[in-house]
């Protein structure tokens, strides 16, 4: 599962910090996991205060269309977008990637 390697790697990045208290993930709307169910599969493997923001896609496509790209639809791993002007694939901007933001450690 995807989901279990990404969480390993979030609580290794995180652990380096010292005795962590709580964190905060960055998740991109176009992302390969939603924020809250990251925020739930992390939860089962820490005691740590979990925090998760948001951050919107961005997208550029060859029409001219600079912005939130349209989602058709959200599987297990994946997210199918569009141009919401032309309906082509636009390139993403921003809003595809999960970054820790934020440890803070007791």
């Amino acid at each position: 599962m995807h989901e279990t390697s990404m969480i390993k790697d979030i609580i290794e990045k995180a652990k380096k910090q010292g005795n962590v208290k709580s964190i905060t993930i960055e998740v991109g709307e176009l992302a390969n996991i939603k924020a809250n169910h990251l925020k739930e599969h992390l939860e089962a493997f820490v005691d740590w205060e979990i925090k998760t923001v948001e951050k919107p896609a961005i997208t550029e496509c060859e029409c001219g269309f600079k912005g939130k790209p349209k989602i058709i639809t959200r599987g297990h791993d994946f997210v199918l977008f569009t141009c919401p002007w032309c309906n082509d694939v636009p390139k993403i901007k921003q809003g595809d990637k999960i970054v820790l933001k934020e440890v803070k450690c007791v």
